[in-house]
């Protein structure tokens, strides 16, 4: 009905417009690089080179409280909205920070000094993503910045939490940055200005380690504090951000019937080397003395087994190897060597096209004893090496890890620990049923996967607080055949680093299944593996649901 008033028109409310996914996506990355300048830098994004990580108490609160923030935010996403890449996507997200905050009251900052006492200014340059002129002003930042966070460790650390194990472990690599930051540290630059430039920031940055490794020899002696994490925290790691359908206990189970298994199948394969009834432990311990004479001709046998796997995988199709990559086996850095007394392996930039990775070989620290340096030769013995070049470089963490660049953004900066060591552990036994070892390099395969379920058993005794420090290394030594100084190194980690000694076997058997059950469907291995490693490094039952193994009960 016409009433003769002007017109009006009617005022609605202006809705904004719902948030895309990959705009939170963006936002959250964006955020973690923020917040892990140290990571950035690995990851390739150069912006960040000149920083160190806030490891103040506000900086670790401020963390905490986002993860809240953005756990809710990804958990408010329908994931019937999603794409199945995004579902994907939002599931590790919501893992990953569900992880963090059941941990966050365990304090870690509060407890451990290691995650204090890094620059990373190694990777700076083993990666050389700039010119050298501009790593080194990056580097020389880091190193004359360092002294800043140490105060930071110097505040946090509360000896009522910390085990004095754990800061006894940290001052050896304190005291290891020290020779670094003043001896070292200038080499990695060529142009003599540059190494000026280093070495007068190197020794700002070993006065500040001498003052923090001084802190750490008074606080030592004090601390009351523990490094068992608790069964309750290991089972939030399993099912919250590792999301497997196990706890401690199973575990555990699983780790001492693998451990029976591995070591019967170890005994034929002794007996058939050996041509007698000698058990595995006798013919290892003749194995470990045939090793090369000399770290340096160890590293040099490294070498050589890292240029067989990569042929061999290659030639037999076991995956799909791009021709522009390179796995460089050098000797570990001298802060790693204080830490670890294994192999360890670095990737490429997950932002960056470089496929370059570097294998680093254990040595012994500067003015290491007789003993370590024949710990370390008898752990690196030749038998042994074709497995850990299978496992650090082909087809395990080299392969993986320079593969996975191509997977979304998001699934290059959170990754599951026991996706990455359940990998690099399968590929050892993929390797052996495809027929790479010799008989005595298979025995190293199994004593490897030995070791691995010895892991379990460790550290899932250790943080529950059933077997101390002395009697895991007498275990890893007796019953593992594992060299005392190895031992003592090994168990040290698992203190310092809960559940991360779980991964290698756990995550493997799981891959295992699953690629039992890609097979059984009728598919391609190599695609199984390409597939595999394309998808990123997400929680085992993750990857397993993106990239569509069919689902068969076990």
């Amino acid at each position: 009905m016409r009433t003769g008033l002007p017109s009006v028109p009617i005022l609605r409310a202006v809705q904004p417009a719902p948030e895309t996914f990959g705009h939170a996506v963006g936002e959250l990355i964006a955020r973690e690089l923020e917040e892990s300048p140290r990571m950035a830098s690995v990851l390739g994004c150069d912006e960040f080179d000149h920083r160190l990580d806030d490891l103040s108490a506000a900086g670790f609160e401020r963390r905490r409280s986002g993860d809240r923030r953005w756990l809710d935010r990804f958990e408010g996403f329908d994931a019937d909205a999603l794409d199945p890449e995004e579902q994907i996507d939002q599931a590790l997200v919501i893992a990953t920070l569900g992880q963090r905050l059941a941990l966050a009251d365990w304090q870690e900052w509060k407890r451990s000094p290691e995650g204090y006492l890094e620059t990373g200014v190694t990777e700076l340059f083993l990666q050389g993503l700039r010119p050298e002129d501009e790593l080194t002003a990056a580097a020389v930042d880091r190193l004359e910045g360092i002294g800043a966070v140490l105060d930071e460790a110097e505040k946090n650390l509360d000896p009522t939490l910390a085990d004095r194990l754990i800061v006894e472990r940290s001052l050896g690599e304190c005291t290891a940055n020290i020779g670094f930051a003043r001896d070292e540290v200038a080499r990695l630059a060529t142009d003599p200005a540059n190494q000026d430039r280093l070495a007068a920031a190197g020794e700002v940055a070993a006065r500040a380690y001498e003052r923090c490794a001084a802190f750490l020899g008074r606080l030592a002696p004090g601390c009351t504090g523990t490094y068992v994490l608790g069964e309750e925290r290991y089972n939030e790691v399993l099912r919250k951000g590792e999301l497997l359908d196990t706890d401690l206990r199973a575990l555990k189970r699983q780790g001492w019937d693998e451990f029976h298994r591995v070591a019967g199948e170890m005994d034929q394969v002794a007996s058939l080397i050996a041509g007698g009834s000698d058990g595995w432990p006798a013919v290892v311990h003749r194995l470990q003395q045939v090793h090369a004479s000399t770290i340096d001709g160890m590293r040099a046998e490294y070498e050589v087994a890292c240029r067989d796997a990569r042929k061999f995988m290659t030639d037999h199709g076991l995956v799909t190897n791009p021709p522009d990559e390179h796995c460089h086996v050098v000797p570990a850095p001298a802060a790693v060597r204080a830490t670890l007394a294994v192999a360890c392996y670095v990737s490429p930039p997950m932002f960056r096209p470089s496929k370059d990775g570097y294998f680093f070989v254990p040595y012994p620290v500067d003015g290491g004893d007789a003993d370590e340096v024949a710990g370390l030769l008898e752990s690196n013995a030749a038998y042994a090496i074709p497995t850990t070049a299978v496992h650090e470089a082909y087809p395990g963490h080299h392969w993986h890890l320079m593969t996975m660049k191509e997977a979304r953004p998001v699934r290059r900066i959170f990754t599951s620990t026991y996706f990455v060591e359940g990998w690099a552990l399968y590929t050892e036994g993929m390797m052996r049923d495809a027929g790479f070892f010799s008989p005595e390099g298979g025995l190293g395969q199994l004593e490897a996967r030995l070791l691995r379920a010895a892991r379990i058993v460790v550290d899932t005794s250790l943080h529950t607080g059933e077997m101390s420090f002395d009697e895991a290394v007498a275990f890893m030594h007796e019953k593992v055949a594992v060299p005392l100084p190895t031992a003592r190194s090994e168990v040290a980690r698992y203190c310092a680093w809960p559940t991360q000694a779980s991964a290698y076997l756990t995550g493997a058997m799981a891959i295992e299944r699953a690629r039992d059950d890609w097979l059984a469907a009728g598919g391609s291995l190599q695609v199984f593996h390409d597939s595999l490693a394309r998808s990123g490094a997400l929680p085992v039952p993750l990857a397993v649901r993106a990239i569509g193994v069919p689902s068969s009960p076990h």
